[in-house]
């Protein structure tokens, strides 16, 4: 089991459409997420289904580093991608792809309960990094709370997918919250929104389907 505390993620999140969601769901299981967690520096990599918001997919992969993402190895998969993943992502739907640091780090482990709050670009990025920190020092007080972190997109590193709508692209930071029920996730949610300079709007909830660590790759 690796001993490095993980500080890199990339974070895809994306619609598809219903003629083509069970190949899509085939791609991820089948192919896509062990590829990628096979990688050196990847620690782990995991599914979730909307329960609330959109977009209905969220994938959320671990690394040790962000310079994972930036290594040889994963560029060279980028730019090479396999002859499913060749079909499948054009067929993403307004997807998302962000990769960034983790900071504000409180709590461990995964819930199987997820909700996202992009929040505005902050004018002192420390200052939202303490203050994530903060929330989630206090959301860590209700019993169903496992994890938060704040997650800080990297532009040249953040390569769009094909359908992404570059018009609108922005590196906002996420905040992210990990709980082991409905109700806890909900109501962190709702309090981290009104806690923070949040794109409210735009937060949503999921439930984790499954998930692949390096540690368990033959």
């Amino acid at each position: 089991m690796s001993s490095v505390t993980p500080k890199g993620m990339l974070f895809v999140a994306s619609d598809i459409n219903a003629e083509d969601e069970a190949d899509f769901n085939a791609w991820y299981d089948r192919e896509h997420i062990e590829e990628r967690v096979r990688m050196q520096g990847v620690i782990s990599a995991a599914r979730y289904w909307a329960v609330n918001g959109r977009p209905k997919y969220l994938g959320l992969y671990w690394a040790e580093s962000i310079s994972v993402f930036a290594s040889p190895e994963y560029a060279h998969a980028f730019q090479n991608q396999t002859a499913w993943s060749q079909r499948t992502l054009p067929k993403m739907v307004a997807p998302t792809r962000r990769i960034g640091e983790v900071s504000a780090s409180v709590g461990q482990g995964s819930g199987g309960y997820v909700a996202t709050l992009p929040l505005n670009k902050p004018e002192d990025p420390q200052a939202l990094t303490d203050r994530c920190a903060e929330i989630g020092a206090h959301l860590s007080e209700d019993l169903g709370f496992v994890h938060s972190y704040l997650l800080s997109p990297v532009d040249e590193l953040s390569r769009p997918l094909p359908q992404e709508d570059l018009n609108t692209r922005r590196m906002y930071p996420i905040f992210i919250i990990e709980s082991s029920s409905a109700r806890s996730n909900e109501q962190a949610l709702k309090f981290a929104a009104q806690a923070l300079d949040s794109r409210a709007s735009d937060a949503a909830r999921y439930l984790l389907t499954w998930k692949l660590s390096a540690t368990e790759l033959a």
